[in-house]
């Protein structure tokens, strides 16, 4: 139960993050229209990734599929960018 829930508290955020990011990057439109209400959605998509820590079988599960899953969404990202699919922020 530990390893689960050490899984759910230092990967649930980072993979929560790659998942909006990932959204954000691929949406159509405007970076600055549509990110606040993304943003918003962070919190409870945040707490939902960190349920399903607790439907794995075993701790070492639940630490392989959500680092997977955030090594994948932050490939996503970097790869959408490189491809020029993704529009990249100007300040």
């Amino acid at each position: 139960m530990w390893a689960k829930s050490l899984a759910a508290a230092l990967l649930g955020l980072p993979l929560t993050v790659g998942v909006i990011g990932l959204i954000v990057l691929v949406w159509p439109g405007e970076l600055e229209r549509i990110t606040l209400p993304w943003l918003l959605l962070a919190f409870p998509l945040w707490v939902g990734v960190m349920s399903l820590a607790f439907l794995a079988r075993s701790g070492w599960r639940a630490w392989a599929w959500m680092g997977g899953g955030t090594l994948l969404c932050f490939a996503l990202i970097q790869g959408a960018k490189w491809m020029g699919w993704a529009a990249e922020l100007q300040v």
